[in-house]
Protein backbone atom coordinates (compact mmCIF):
# COMPACT_ATOMS: atom_id res chain seq x y z
CA UNK A 1 0.00 0.00 0.00
CA UNK A 2 1.78 3.30 -0.69
CA UNK A 3 2.26 5.76 1.99
CA UNK A 4 0.02 8.76 1.65
CA UNK A 5 1.72 12.06 1.64
CA UNK A 6 1.22 14.67 5.10
CA UNK A 7 0.84 17.65 5.46
CA UNK A 8 2.95 19.66 8.03
CA UNK A 9 -0.31 19.60 10.90
CA UNK A 10 -0.12 15.89 10.14
CA UNK A 11 2.65 15.48 10.69
CA UNK A 12 3.16 17.40 14.08
CA UNK A 13 0.24 15.04 14.96
CA UNK A 14 1.68 11.57 13.77
CA UNK A 15 4.68 12.71 15.95
CA UNK A 16 2.74 13.65 19.04
CA UNK A 17 0.91 10.21 18.55
CA UNK A 18 4.28 8.72 18.19
CA UNK A 19 5.43 10.73 21.21
CA UNK A 20 2.44 9.48 23.37
CA UNK A 21 2.68 6.16 22.62
CA UNK A 22 6.64 5.77 23.24
CA UNK A 23 5.79 7.66 26.79
CA UNK A 24 2.98 4.99 27.97
CA UNK A 25 5.48 2.55 26.91
CA UNK A 26 7.75 3.74 29.67
CA UNK A 27 4.99 3.84 32.08
CA UNK A 28 4.75 7.92 32.00
CA UNK A 29 1.26 9.47 32.77
CA UNK A 30 -0.36 12.67 31.30
CA UNK A 31 -0.70 15.16 33.66
CA UNK A 32 -4.50 15.00 33.84
CA UNK A 33 -4.03 11.27 34.73
CA UNK A 34 -2.31 11.50 38.28
CA UNK A 35 -4.25 10.26 41.02
CA UNK A 36 -4.54 13.82 43.00
CA UNK A 37 -6.24 15.69 39.43
CA UNK A 38 -8.70 12.11 39.25
CA UNK A 39 -9.90 13.23 42.61
CA UNK A 40 -10.40 16.43 42.36
CA UNK A 41 -12.38 15.59 39.02
CA UNK A 42 -14.67 13.27 40.46
CA UNK A 43 -14.95 15.95 43.85
CA UNK A 44 -17.01 18.18 41.27
CA UNK A 45 -20.84 17.93 40.66
CA UNK A 46 -23.83 15.51 42.11
CA UNK A 47 -22.71 12.77 43.94
CA UNK A 48 -23.07 9.59 42.56
CA UNK A 49 -26.16 8.09 42.71
CA UNK A 50 -28.59 11.03 44.19
CA UNK A 51 -31.57 12.15 42.51
CA UNK A 52 -33.04 15.89 42.93
CA UNK A 53 -36.90 15.13 44.90
CA UNK A 54 -38.48 16.95 42.55
CA UNK A 55 -36.60 15.65 39.07
CA UNK A 56 -38.74 15.99 36.13
CA UNK A 57 -39.57 13.45 33.58
CA UNK A 58 -39.51 14.03 29.69
CA UNK A 59 -42.89 12.95 27.76
CA UNK A 60 -44.25 13.58 24.38
CA UNK A 61 -47.09 15.96 24.38
CA UNK A 62 -48.97 16.83 21.10
CA UNK A 63 -50.34 21.01 22.11
CA UNK A 64 -52.57 23.03 19.58
CA UNK A 65 -50.54 25.36 17.61
CA UNK A 66 -52.28 28.44 18.74
CA UNK A 67 -51.61 27.39 22.33
CA UNK A 68 -47.75 26.98 21.73
CA UNK A 69 -47.42 29.86 20.22
CA UNK A 70 -49.35 31.78 22.69
CA UNK A 71 -46.68 30.37 25.76
CA UNK A 72 -43.48 30.75 23.18
CA UNK A 73 -44.54 34.60 22.51
CA UNK A 74 -43.92 35.07 25.85
CA UNK A 75 -40.01 34.58 25.29
CA UNK A 76 -37.35 32.24 26.87
CA UNK A 77 -38.72 29.94 30.09
CA UNK A 78 -41.90 29.46 28.07
CA UNK A 79 -41.71 25.43 29.21
CA UNK A 80 -41.83 27.01 32.81
CA UNK A 81 -44.55 28.89 32.65
CA UNK A 82 -46.46 26.23 30.63
CA UNK A 83 -45.78 23.93 33.23
CA UNK A 84 -46.90 26.25 36.33
CA UNK A 85 -49.81 26.95 34.41
CA UNK A 86 -50.78 22.94 34.68
CA UNK A 87 -49.70 23.24 37.75
CA UNK A 88 -51.78 26.09 38.90
CA UNK A 89 -55.31 24.44 36.86
CA UNK A 90 -54.51 21.26 39.03
CA UNK A 91 -55.63 23.11 42.05
CA UNK A 92 -58.68 24.12 41.00
CA UNK A 93 -59.96 20.94 38.90
CA UNK A 94 -59.84 17.48 39.23
CA UNK A 95 -58.32 15.05 37.42
CA UNK A 96 -60.04 11.94 38.12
Amino acid sequence: MPKAKMDDEMQAFAADVLASIGQAKRGETARAHKPADIAVYKARGRPVGTVKGDSKQAVTVRYSPDVLAAFRATGAGWQARMNDALKEWLQTHSVA
